[in-house]
Parts: C-alpha cells; structure tokens; sequence
C-alpha cells in the first residue's frame, strides 16, 4: 500500500541542513510526487538534501489555498497510485497550512500517512514565551477590518483568563506593524504578550512582556514573520 509523507520545510532560508532533515530525505528518497504549496520552496529543500535529485522523474502538484475540492479529490486518486509527499512552504504541513483534506482522504482510503520530525512556527514560539503550553489556542489570522479586530483580540484576552489559556495568532508579515498597534491599543496593560519574530533566522527575537512594558519598548516588526501570544493573568 503506497504511503503519503508529511515533509516539513525550513521556517528561514537560511537556516542549515540538520541531522533530522538527513534522516527525513533517507524516508523520502525515492518518492517522486509532491504535492506542494510552493514549488520554489520545495524544490530548494529536496535539492539541498541532494544537489543531484531527479527533478526530471518527478511530479509536483499546487496544494496551497487555491486548491479547490475538485482538484483534491483527483489528488487524492494519485495517492492510491504510489508514494507521494506533501511539502509546505515553510514549517510543517497541516499545521497553521494547506494539507489536511488530502490527508484526511488518505484515510478514508486506508493511505498510511507518515508525519516527519521538522520545525514549526507554532511550537518553536510556544515553548519559548513562558506561556501556558498545557493548555493554548492557535486561532491563525484575526479579522482584517481593525475594528473587528480589536473586538477578536479583547475576546482572546477575555478567553485566555477564563481558560487559563495561552491564545496564539498570526498575521501577514506586512501586517504585523498594524497589528502589534491594534493589540497595544485593545489589550489591558497587565496581559501578557510574546512577540516571535523571524525564528530561527538570523534576526530572531522572542520576548514575553506585559501589554505595559511593550508601550514602553516599542519593536518595529513592519514585513518580518511574526507569531503574537497572548496571556491575561
């Protein structure tokens, strides 16, 4: 029964070739069909776990949000066919990305689905804000119509109280300035705040202060990657 690859991708370009990504390519060497959310991205992992991979033999198909039911249902045909692989643009497939209905299918068609150890945003930022990592919300991307979003963030506040819940949230990175401003502007001054910017780049920061603290030292993350945590204690 062929098998369906979950294959992370580096969060940062520039970040060096591990131990685990070795390992990952020895599961993957003879796969020939990727199901990609970009195929810039994944090209550039699979020729950096081996500059002579045979592009020439392989297959690679968009899986991105454009992906409509349609076309994942074909995809999911091609999964019965032989060992395929999907590889995010950045990070881990599934997890805050495109994915998890072509998983689901392969499933529902008895596919084993093999998840490969890699790098997520989500987690690298989690464990390191000192927030409740036993118990949080990933929420991905708050309203884009401010004053809704402000509405999004006092209710995540409110929740993280009442649950005793870390509330994770991300936007574009072009965003992120905009964002940062609405949450130093909706947030009461004691609630907690992390900040993960560009992690694992070379120009990473990850600090946890109160909303307070923040207005104090402001940080300009204007078109840098950037995971928001949110704590009221």
């Amino acid at each position: 029964m062929p098998k369906l690859y979950l294959v992370p991708n580096s969060i940062n370009e520039t970040s060096a070739i591990s131990g685990i990504d070795k390992v990952n390519y020895s599961e993957i060497k003879d796969v020939r069909v990727f199901f990609v959310e970009e195929p810039k991205s994944a090209r550039r992992l699979l020729k950096s776990l081996n500059a002579q991979f045979p592009f020439g033999e392989c297959r690679f198909f968009d899986l991105n949000e454009h992906s409509n039911p349609k076309q994942i249902q074909e995809y999911a045909k091609i999964l019965k066919e032989e060992d395929c692989a999907i590889i995010s643009e950045a990070g881990c497939p599934c997890v805050a990305d495109p994915g998890a209905d072509l998983v689901f299918l392969a499933h529902q068609d008895q596919i084993e689905v093999i998840p490969l150890v890699g790098p997520s945003s989500i987690l690298l930022a989690l464990m390191a804000s000192g927030l409740n990592g036993q118990n949080f919300a990933f929420y991905g991307y708050l309203p884009k119509d401010r004053q809704e979003r402000s509405q999004k963030i006092k209710m995540l506040e409110d929740r993280s109280l009442k649950e005793k819940q870390a509330q994770l949230f991300m936007e574009t990175p072009y965003r992120n300035q905009s964002l940062l401003e609405d949450i130093l502007a909706a947030a009461q001054d004691k609630t907690l705040l992390c900040i993960a910017c560009d992690i694992t780049g070379p120009h990473q920061i990850i600090k946890t202060m109160s909303i307070k603290e923040w207005k104090k030292h402001p940080l300009n993350i204007d078109k840098k990657p950037a995971l928001f945590l949110l704590q009221k204690i």
